[in-house]
């Protein structure tokens, strides 16, 4: 089946058959400038091919099983680290996973809290869950 040759078409291709679940619009400025990936893209979002999950950061969608509506492919930790370890930010677990994993407390953590060694103000969410930051220092 050949592949459209339109800039629509290739950034379908390379969401469909890529390996990442998180993708930024640098992703796809080697096949445009960032006005023309920006429409794509939210057009992408109204087809419900992707999910945003905050500026500048969107996740592969799939349709839900329950209301077929589109959801992330995965959890919403799995896509944070995913997308900050993309933005070049260093991650590190929790205060609350370290004592987890030493045997200090049987809380288990719930994984909206993550562990990050640099400075970072973005949101990351879905549907009103959003990733917490904890500055760890070491």
């Amino acid at each position: 089946m050949p592949i459209k040759q339109t800039l629509e078409g290739k950034m379908r291709y390379r969401i469909k058959r890529g390996r990442d679940s998180v993708y930024i619009p640098s992703d796809f400025f080697d096949l445009s400038d960032r006005d023309q990936v920006g429409r794509v893209l939210r057009q992408f979002i109204k087809k419900g091919m992707l999910i945003k999950l905050g500026q500048g950061i969107y996740a592969r969608a799939k349709l839900s099983s329950l209301t077929g509506k589109p959801v992330p492919e995965k959890d919403l930790r799995s896509l944070a680290l995913e997308a900050l370890k993309k933005l070049g930010i260093k991650t590190a677990p929790s205060s609350q996973e370290q004592a987890y994993n030493r045997g200090q407390s049987t809380q288990v953590p719930t994984g909206r809290v993550i562990g990050v060694r640099d400075r970072i103000s973005r949101t990351i969410g879905y549907n009103g869950r959003f990733i917490k930051y904890e500055r760890i220092t070491r």
